[in-house]
């Protein structure tokens, strides 16, 4: 039998370490760590993450001029969150739409000749065309006038402010990581052996460490492939109406009865 190296084995035992790390990493690997209980239940970690989430961030290059929601403040779907100073879109929207109004009654004159006889049907078409040229100049400036404010795409509230109102940013800066806390699911990482056992709709008992009071969950979808490398599934809950105070974020345990 060749004898290792000693540069081998301590490579290995590198190995190990650092992949012991990157499994202690992720909240959800817990769940590999299962707890059995006489009465045949078993108990895997899971976190809270919200359905609604985003990061909103500008679609145009501008100068903030508000952010009225603070880290932490709820707003209603459709409230302002950061508005934009738009007066050099507003001026370029008003130019549009004058030469929009000059067009059509371009047009209307040339139409006007054309039934005397005083003008071609070409002079027609090119009044024609002026007129659409302008009209899709002026929806251009529409869009980047209605992107001047940034709506709130659903209820939530403001988990952080990456910007400043008096800040000048570029197109793509992230501006707001808003969440709702009212969309809550609860992420699970199973054994995949357990998949022939669990079906949506199965209830089962999720206790959030950050309040002690066990909640009845239901499964909601599994998760589409099987992770090789740790043999889990993803499993996804969904919470009872009743969930007041609970935040994205926290982690629990969750209980399935699983008969062998």
């Amino acid at each position: 039998m060749p004898r290792q190296s000693p540069l081998s084995c301590l490579f290995g035992l590198l190995i190990f370490a650092f992949s012991s790390l990157l499994w202690a990493d992720d909240p959800l690997l817990d769940s590999l760590t299962q707890v059995a209980t006489p009465s045949g239940e078993r108990q895997v970690r899971g976190v809270l993450r919200a359905h609604n989430q985003a990061v909103l961030s500008s679609e145009l290059p501008g100068r903030i001029i508000e952010m009225p929601f603070s880290d932490g403040q709820s707003f209603n779907k459709g409230d302002v969150l950061v508005r934009f100073d738009c007066s050099a879109y507003q001026a370029q929207l008003n130019a549009a739409q004058a030469a929009t109004r000059a067009t059509r009654e371009e047009l209307n004159h040339k139409k006007q000749l054309a039934a005397l006889n005083s003008v071609g049907r070409f002079e027609v078409a090119l009044a024609e065309a002026r007129q659409a040229q302008a009209q899709a100049e002026t929806q251009v400036y529409q869009v980047q006038v209605k992107r001047c404010s940034v709506a709130a795409p659903f209820n939530g509230r403001v988990v952080l402010r990456r910007a400043q109102p008096h800040e000048s940013v570029a197109s793509g800066t992230p501006l707001l990581d808003v969440v709702d806390n009212g969309t809550l699911e609860i992420y699970l990482l199973v054994p995949s052996s357990w998949l022939s056992r669990l079906q949506p709709g199965q209830a089962f008992d999720f206790t959030p460490d950050e309040t002690g009071k066990p909640l009845k969950a239901t499964v909601k979808r599994l998760g589409a492939r099987i992770d090789e490398g740790s043999q889990t599934l993803l499993l996804i809950g969904s919470l009872p109406d009743e969930n007041k105070g609970l935040l994205a974020g926290m982690s629990g345990t969750a209980q399935f009865q699983v008969t062998e």
